[in-house]
């Protein structure tokens, strides 16, 4: 049984960061203007601070590819931190001459102080460095072999933003050719209108000196019924797609489908009643449950929605403790961004991709990308499932 591992390390002002994904076949093609995008995606909308001016993501395969092309083992990915340069002293790996100070000032809603606690630092940088969301784009280059491999089973994973602060898009019907234009409005919004709002409550409050959250939604198109399973709590895929969506920095909760509005409606108004034909066979004529039952993918498109609070990082910094003298201080004032919303929704992408290309492998097997498409051909013949 085959199962994908993705690690990732790495600090935020350090040299750079290294992805290992683990578990993919061979003979996969992969692209590297494909992935060098997807780095570029993240970077990406209204509302970015200065370190987005500087770096210039970009994955670099050292191992586990061969023109182009999957061999079966690990594949390593490194990200050069271009803002190392300005940081050489205070993060070198290695002992320096120079004194650096250290950071007794931790910022409220960020894992600095606990950090501290934890490992028993008196630093407070040597938390922050690593508990950064700079971290996501190492995940998104690992997602980029996940989505590569996914692409090469018929299924596409597509973000957009719905909800910017108190500014929400209206809901409805979208299609995979929807997000065609997505990457070119200034915070990856499907609904102009809305954009143009969202856009100008960012602007009122950056000049505030505020952070803003809001809400990205994932869909996944084209996931095979039957992914995950029913049978034991930690393979349900509704958990592991939470764990993972949920484990993005500032993220703060999960939905599938219509999510909390369900509690909400009555039981006949909450499911997804089932019709069969015989040129569609089983199908939905709604998708409330978001492509998810018993744990398991119904063959309908994954609905994921994520919400993220604003960013601890504030220009005009909270109240909080120094740790040295344990007196009254501001908190850590480091550049920032006032919105990060579009780009959660990048990095959604890579943990959703993640998470449904190694429920695959777990059901699927298969040491050659062919080998799998076989498996899985035969397997939605045995259930009559029609794309």
């Amino acid at each position: 049984m085959g199962t994908l591992r993705l690690i990732t390390a790495g600090e935020s002002h350090g040299p750079g960061l290294t992805t290992i994904v683990e578990g993919l076949p061979a003979g996969l093609e992969l692209d590297r203007d494909v992935l060098n995008a997807d780095m570029a995606r993240r970077q990406l909308g209204h509302g970015r601070g200065g370190r987005m001016k500087i770096e210039k993501d970009a994955a670099e395969v050292t191992a586990g590819v061969r023109h182009g092309r999957t061999m079966g083992g690990p594949v390593a990915l490194q990200v050069v931190n271009r803002d190392y340069a300005n940081w050489e002293e205070r993060m070198n790996p290695w002992p320096v001459e120079a004194e650096v100070g250290e950071v007794h000032l931790p910022r409220p809603g960020h894992a600095d102080l606990v950090g501290v606690w934890k490992f028993g630092h008196t630093d407070v940088r040597n938390v922050l460095e690593r508990a950064s969301a700079r971290e996501t784009a190492a995940r998104v280059a690992g997602g980029g072999l996940a989505k590569a491999f996914l692409r090469a089973l018929g299924v596409q994973v597509l973000s957009h933003v719905v909800q910017v602060g108190p500014i929400r898009s209206p809901a409805r019907p979208v299609r995979p050719e929807d997000f065609a234009g997505v990457d070119d409005d200034p915070v990856r919004c499907l609904d102009a209108e809305a954009s143009r709002a969202m856009v100008a409550h960012i602007n009122q409050q950056r000049k505030a000196n505020e952070s803003i959250g809001g809400i990205f939604e994932v869909r996944a198109f084209g996931a095979t019924p039957g992914l995950g399973s029913s049978v034991s709590w930690e393979e349900r895929l509704d958990g592991r797609l939470a764990q993972a969506v949920c484990s993005i920095q500032a993220c703060k909760g999960v939905a599938f489908g219509d999510g909390f509005d369900l509690p909400a409606a009555p039981g006949s108004e909450a499911h997804d009643e089932i019709f069969y034909s015989e040129d569609r066979g089983y199908f939905r004529e709604t998708n409330r449950a978001g492509g998810l039952e018993g744990g398991m993918t119904t063959g309908e498109p994954l609905i994921i929605q994520g919400a993220l609070k604003p960013i601890p990082t504030l220009t005009k910094p909270l109240r909080s403790v120094d740790i040295s003298t344990r007196e009254p201080a501001q908190a850590l004032r480091e550049r920032t961004d006032s919105s990060v919303v579009p780009a959660g929704g990048v990095v959604a992408e890579a943990m959703v991709a993640f998470v449904l290309a190694d429920a695959y492998r777990r059901k699927f097997g298969g040491d050659h990308i062919d080998d799998v498409r076989e498996a899985v051909r035969a397997y939605e013949e045995r259930i009559g499932w029609r794309r």
